[in-house]
Parts: structure tokens; C-alpha cells; sequence
């Protein structure tokens, strides 16, 4: 249990650093708005701001609601992580270390994008994808954390779940 919790805090605490680093430099090197190309045609660094959630979900509501909105909602989050994270700890086997580094991964992008919130009452967003003029919202470090810790979580209980429907089914 020790060693696991040991693994979840540093993931956490690396894409946490990772993530105000990098929202931290671009703020320092980029005006609102300016950017530059690192792959033409196909990825650029830009520096934008969500007001809102996942491709601008509130994004036109009051700053006060949204504040009050996104931080209540990433705190609950947060807690229901942990909770989620206190019964994986306290199982055997190492399946579990794959569900807690989904959960640490998560839980970082939940408190970076959590930590933009409280100080800027937006989010940093920086990394931009596109085809052509096919953008992907932009997006950073922590949503990226987020995407990745809830397939990997995903796949995770897949897993699991076939291989018990595969335990009882070899009991029969």
C-alpha cells in the first residue's frame, strides 16, 4: 500500500509541476493570443484562455457562476478520486497499479486546470492540433493528464471486468 502511495504522489506531483511549468513559460515568453508554429500544417504553441470547460462548455455563463461552478465541481471530483483511490490502495495485486496511475494522472489535471481556476479564473491552454483549418481546442499539460489517466483507467476496468467474466465463466 506504502509503494503505491509513493507512486500516485510523485506521477501527481511530476504532471502538477509539469503542468504550472509550462503554463508559467508560456504566460512569461507569449502575449494573449500570439503563437508560433512547431510543425507546420499540424501543431503550433499558442497562448489562449478557457474561460470555460472541455471545448468552451460554459464558457458564456457568468464569471461568478463559473467560478464557483468549476471549482466546486473539480473539489468534488477530487474527493471522489481520492475515495476511489483509498479502495484501490487497500487491494492486492499488481492490476492495481494501473488503476492508481490512472487516478494519479487525473487527479494532476484536475488540480493544475483547479489551480488556473482559482488564480486566473480561466484556464491556460497552449497546445494546438490541426489539420489544415481543422483545429482541436486547444488545449495543456493537465488536460492532456486528464485524456490520458481516464483511458488508461478505461482500459483498466475493462480488464478487470473481462478477466471476472472470464473467472466465472471458467467456474461453471
Amino acid at each position: 500500500m506504502r509503494k503505491k502511495m509513493i507512486l500516485f504522489l510523485a506521477i501527481a506531483g511530476v504532471v502538477i509541476l509539469l503542468d504550472q511549468t509550462t503554463k508559467y513559460w508560456i504566460i512569461a515568453t507569449l502575449k494573449l493570443h500570439e503563437g508560433f508554429a512547431v510543425v507546420d500544417g499540424f501543431f503550433n504553441i499558442v497562448h489562449v484562455r478557457n474561460p470555460g470547460a472541455a471545448f468552451g462548455f460554459m464558457a458564456g455563463a457568468s464569471p461568478a457562476f463559473r467560478s464557483v461552478f468549476f471549482v466546486a465541481i473539480t473539489l468534488a471530483a477530487i474527493l471522489l478520486i481520492l475515495h476511489y483511490l483509498w479502495h484501490t490502495l487497500r487491494q492486492t495485486g499488481s492490476e492495481k497499479r494501473s488503476l492508481v496511475f490512472s487516478l494519479s494522472l487525473i487527479l494532476a489535471g484536475a488540480v493544475g486546470n483547479l489551480i488556473d481556476r482559482v488564480r486566473f479564473g480561466e484556464v491556460v491552454d497552449f497546445l494546438d492540433v490541426y489539420v489544415g483549418t481543422h483545429h482541436w481546442p486547444a488545449f495543456n499539460v493537465a488536460d492532456a493528464s486528464i485524456s490520458t489517466g481516464a483511458a488508461v483507467l478505461a482500459i483498466a476496468l475493462f480488464v478487470k471486468r473481462k478477466e471476472g467474466a472470464d473467472a466465472a465463466g471458467s467456474d461453471q
